[in-house]
Order: C-alpha cells, then sequence, then structure tokens
C-alpha cells in the first residue's frame, strides 16, 4: 500500500488565493520551552486556504454547511486526470474524452501543481467543463486551484457543481501524484455552522477494493 499526500502545508509564505494578503494564515507561538513547560501555537487562517473542502453555503444563501458534508463522498474511490496540457481554463473540450462516469470523484492536475497555484491567472475549471461534469452526475471534483474559478460574475462554476451537491475539494498538491485510479480520503475539520473547512487528503494506492 503506498500513501501519497497531496495536501499543502500551511505556513505563513504558503501560496494563497489570487496572491491576496488577507489570505495568508499566521501562526503565533503561544507557550515554549524552556521557558514554559510545554510547546503551544495558535493559528489564524481563512478557511479556504490551502487545501479545502467548499460547502453549499459558501455560495449559497439557503447551502448546507460542514455538519452536513457527507463523509462516505470524501472516503472513495478517484480517477486522476493528467491535464498539466491546459494553459488557462480547463473546458469541456478537454474532458469529453477521459473516462469519467457517473458517481465518480475525479481529480484534475494542471499547471497549477508546478507554481501557478497562487498566480492571479491560475488554471480554473469553466463554467462549460463543470456543467458537463455535472450532467455526467459525478460525485465531487477536486482541483490543485484554490479556487475552481477565477472570481467569474455569479460564480457559475462553484454552482454548477454545489446545485447538485458534488463534492468540491480545493488546493490538492498533485505534484508527485501520477496519473491513475486511488483511494481518496479527505476529511474535513467539524466546524459548527461554516460554509468551508481545511482537509488533509491523502491518495491510498493497492488499497482493498472493500472501499
Amino acid at each position: 500500500m503506498r500513501v501519497i499526500d497531496i495536501s499543502m502545508p500551511i505556513h505563513r509564505d504558503m501560496p494563497v488565493y489570487r496572491g491576496r494578503a488577507e489570505k495568508r494564515p499566521t501562526h503565533h507561538l503561544d507557550k515554549q520551552m524552556p521557558y514554559d513547560s510545554i510547546n503551544e501555537t495558535s493559528i489564524k487562517m481563512n478557511l479556504h486556504t490551502g487545501t479545502h473542502l467548499d460547502s453549499p453555503r459558501h455560495m449559497m444563501a439557503d447551502g448546507w454547511t460542514m455538519e452536513d458534508m457527507p463523509l462516505h463522498k470524501l472516503i472513495t474511490k478517484c480517477k486522476l486526470f493528467d491535464l498539466t496540457q491546459v494553459q488557462d481554463a480547463v473546458t469541456k473540450d478537454d474532458l469529453v474524452n477521459l473516462s469519467i462516469e457517473k458517481d465518480d470523484f475525479i481529480l484534475l492536475k494542471t499547471q497549477n501543481s508546478f507554481g501557478r497555484v497562487g498566480d492571479a491567472n491560475f488554471v480554473y475549471i469553466r463554467q462549460d467543463a463543470a456543467e458537463y461534469l455535472a450532467q455526467i452526475g459525478i460525485k465531487g471534483i477536486g482541483t490543485d486551484a484554490l479556487g475552481v474559478e477565477r472570481d467569474q460574475p455569479g460564480h457559475p462554476t462553484h454552482l454548477a457543481f454545489l446545485k447538485k451537491d458534488i463534492i468540491i475539494l480545493e488546493g490538492l498538491a498533485l505534484a508527485n501524484a501520477p496519473e491513475g485510479s486511488f483511494t481518496l480520503i479527505a476529511l474535513p475539520i467539524l466546524i459548527k455552522n461554516a460554509e468551508g473547512s481545511p482537509a488533509r487528503a491523502v491518495l491510498i494506492d493497492n488499497l482493498s477494493n472493500s472501499i
């Protein structure tokens, strides 16, 4: 069994959404040995920084929150596709020839995993691609961008997924993950009334087919 960690490390200098300073996390060492008898650290960060999950409340006033996140959809088989040839946005044309089926959880590896994730013009998922995936009926979408779109007016990409209860997993670190089929585990922190949550995401190769 091989475990591939596809989570972004949380630190002050990490890439953040479009390089925005307000998205940058801060750490504070509250207690430190040897002066104190223990080490304790506090952290302040936006819930949409680093590897994280969105709930429908992120874009929909009446959407459900992280307490209702269906965890069984986050311990699942997944398919990872290499789209590193894409320069600007993942479109329907980039997906139509891929083996994507109903109830798949798909991960998209792009140039974001190789240095573009914090850029203002990161590779995003265009509305036509999102609507195509929603029509297929996928279970979830994972991306190595910190957002599935770049602040498009009306947030059509997010809504194409969230209106169909398709799980959105953003901020994946896929540089060392090869194309193929895996078991995905990506569990959120249980934060009451939250529209998003940090997650630790891993891919497992050669796990029993019992999941």
